[in-house]
């Protein structure tokens, strides 16, 4: 497989880069999902949704391999993320930023580096306004989730009309899209169809999400802003897509130590083995993103055996139950990825894929894989 620097802002130190707490970033993966996402968003384009460092994948990697395939929307959080995306995909993408602007000073920032804040108050429009913004803005309006939202969206356009800002397109997002027959998506979806048609019918629109595109297929509009599943995670875990695991979260064994029958583990005592049994110390804790929950519950997967975790999950370690395995020191093994889907583990801990993902500690060393075929090196 090859292997490509993995680019981040607050990378390793040469020394913790060589902790074999790994995450392996399969952008074969991340192309399968995109394309198939494609084929389901029909005539729609696609906003990729890339915040939070796309997710925990890396920003620059992710997002310049989106944009190779023909991604030209690009969807992140705030300024500071937009900075950071312009400069890795030049002049050409359309940035857009999701929370819109916090300060004023934000309107002169998507001046300067060509931003598409989302508007959904009049000091926004006022602020691009005071800083001259010649780009353009997408509108977002709440249609039941009552989180972000314009309240008086017929004003913020004729605002931007007086001021001559351009307006992108006209957006709102679903609260229950990953439950398909919650009644309240197609509430949403009619409302925004109607207030679409009534006030902005002219201007492109954006409704659906990743699980929207399984929860309402038919109102696709102009554009859709899939998240979660580029990356892997099925949106709707009983529908899947078919997509798969970008993110592989793998840690070696560090030592195997035999255990006689009750023998307590790790913080708290917590468990006492119920024979005699060997287990494994990974150098993979909860300060990597290895969710504690999964103390006693949760299993790691080597060559197709689940692997208990046993004992408290550590900062920096977990053990692994490895009697019937033949697991050696220099092993890896994986707590997520193709072969243990994201999903089965959020599962578990009656969570979602995003924090799982999101949650991935940036000590935790990025592999960046480019090809499936190649033998090549690995990065920090």
């Amino acid at each position: 497989m090859q292997t490509q620097p993995f680019d981040h802002p607050d990378k390793a130190s040469e020394t913790s880069a060589m902790r074999p707490a790994i995450a392996r970033i399969h952008l074969a993966n991340l192309l399968h999902n995109y394309h198939l996402l494609q084929q389901h968003a029909e005539q729609a384009q696609i906003m990729a949704v890339v915040k939070a460092d796309a997710y925990g994948h890396g920003l620059k990697c992710i997002a310049q391999t989106l944009q190779q395939a023909g991604c030209e929307y690009f969807a992140v959080t705030d300024t500071n993320e937009g900075v950071q995306l312009r400069s890795h995909l030049g002049k050409e993408a359309s940035i857009i930023l999701l929370s819109g602007l916090f300060e004023p000073i934000e309107a002169g920032i998507c001046q300067i580096h060509n931003l598409t804040p989302v508007i959904t108050d009049e000091r926004h429009i006022q602020w691009l306004h005071g800083q001259k913004f010649t780009g353009k803005v997408w509108l977002k309006v709440d249609t039941g989730m009552q989180r972000l939202g314009a309240e008086n969206p017929e004003k913020l356009i004729q605002l931007c009309h007086q001021y001559h800002i351009s307006l992108a397109g006209i957006m709102s997002h679903l609260a229950c899209a990953d439950t398909p027959e919650h009644p309240l998506n197609l509430i949403q979806a009619d409302a925004f169809y109607q207030l679409h048609q009534a006030i902005a019918a002219h201007l492109p629109a954006s409704l659906l999400n990743s699980a929207g595109l399984i929860a309402l297929p038919q109102h696709k509009h102009d554009m859709i802003r899939p998240g979660i599943a580029l990356y892997g995670a099925e949106p709707v875990a009983h529908e899947p897509l078919g997509l798969k695991p970008v993110m592989q979260l793998s840690g070696q064994v560090m030592q195997i130590r035999e255990i006689e029958k009750g023998v307590t583990l790790s913080y708290g005592a917590s468990y006492a083995a119920e024979k005699d049994m060997n287990i494994a110390l990974i150098c993979v804790g909860y300060g990597d993103g290895l969710p504690r929950a999964l103390s006693n519950q949760g299993y790691a997967e080597f060559q197709n055996q689940h692997l208990p975790i046993v004992g408290r999950i550590c900062m920096d370690y977990c053990l692994l139950d490895i009697t019937h395995s033949d697991l050696k020191v220099g092993d890896s093994v994986t707590f997520w990825g193709e072969s243990l889907s994201p999903n089965i583990v959020a599962e578990m801990l009656d969570t979602i894929p995003y924090t799982l993902m999101t949650g991935v500690n940036q000590r935790v060393r990025r592999i960046v894989i480019d090809s499936e075929t190649t033998p090549g090196g690995t990065s920090g």
